[in-house]
């Protein structure tokens, strides 16, 4: 049986599709014997996976080339011996946590034994307005340092520092306001239960851009994108029937998830 990390494993002809999933394959299987087994040696990963060396250090290029293992000097306990220690590779943090950390577990189990032992959704509510008031100062900054009509992409980009992948855009009746749409939200699965992240979040977004918003779509409640309408701080106090209602603080109601 032909080695399955060396390109000549994969039939002549093989479609390039067929070769690039093969290749992943083996990457992967490579970080996750270093997940498994601690930093390791070139030798270790050949022996453990059935891949000649020359297979293994060509995966190990592409890891460290995407960050997701780094060379380091192996630790010598005890008396030194002569020569050079071994190089070992190691996963970075970046690639630790491409794998599952359990990370939105352990943060539910955090706010769920606040909840219990220290006040209720009112502690969990506290806990959501001190996290999200540590954020507003970075975004404060940068929208203060926006004129008046870029405040909403001000937001955006800082958000977007942020991991929350998030864009300005017209509302679909651009008069009205603005959407700010984030496309990604790093603790979706958490906010699921716990929609006083939502709230908070919400609340932020109203008092740095001064104005009355309202959270049409979550994430965390199934929706593609979390989507915040802002209106127009000039708009009539009489908008048209059709015009988004806005609040000047989100409810549980609607913060959390899809008021429609």
């Amino acid at each position: 049986m032909k080695n399955v990390g060396e390109a000549q494993a994969a039939p002549t002809g093989a479609p390039q599709e067929e070769l690039a999933t093969g290749e992943r394959s083996t990457r992967n299987r490579v970080a996750r014997s270093i997940l498994d087994h601690g930093p390791s040696t070139v030798a270790d990963l050949a022996g453990r996976l059935g891949l000649t060396q020359a297979a293994v250090r060509r995966h190990l290029d592409a890891l460290v080339g995407d960050d997701v293992v780094e060379p380091r000097e192996q630790r010598v306990y005890g008396a030194r011996t002569r020569g050079r220690p071994a190089k070992v590779f190691a996963l970075t943090d970046c690639g630790r946590d491409a794998f599952d950390q359990s990370y939105d577990k352990l943060a539910a189990d955090a706010l769920r034994w606040i909840k219990e032992q220290a006040g209720g959704d009112e502690a969990i509510v506290a806990f959501a307005r001190a996290r999200i008031a540590a954020q507003a100062e970075t975004y404060r900054e940068a929208v203060e340092g926006a004129p008046p009509g870029g405040r909403t992409e001000a937001l955006a980009k800082a958000l977007s520092a942020d991991g929350y992948a998030a864009t300005a855009r017209s509302a679909p009746l651009p008069q009205q306001g603005e959407q700010l749409c984030q496309h990604h939200c790093p603790v979706a699965h958490v906010a699921e239960q716990f929609p006083q992240l939502c709230e908070a979040e919400t609340e932020m977004f109203s008092q740095l851009l001064g104005t009355h918003v309202q959270r049409l779509a979550t994430i965390a409640h199934g929706d593609g994108v979390c989507t915040t309408f802002i209106p127009k701080s000039s708009a009539p106090r009489d908008a048209p029937e059709n015009a988004p209602k806005t609040q000047t603080n989100a409810s549980a109601s609607t913060a959390g998830r899809n008021p429609a």
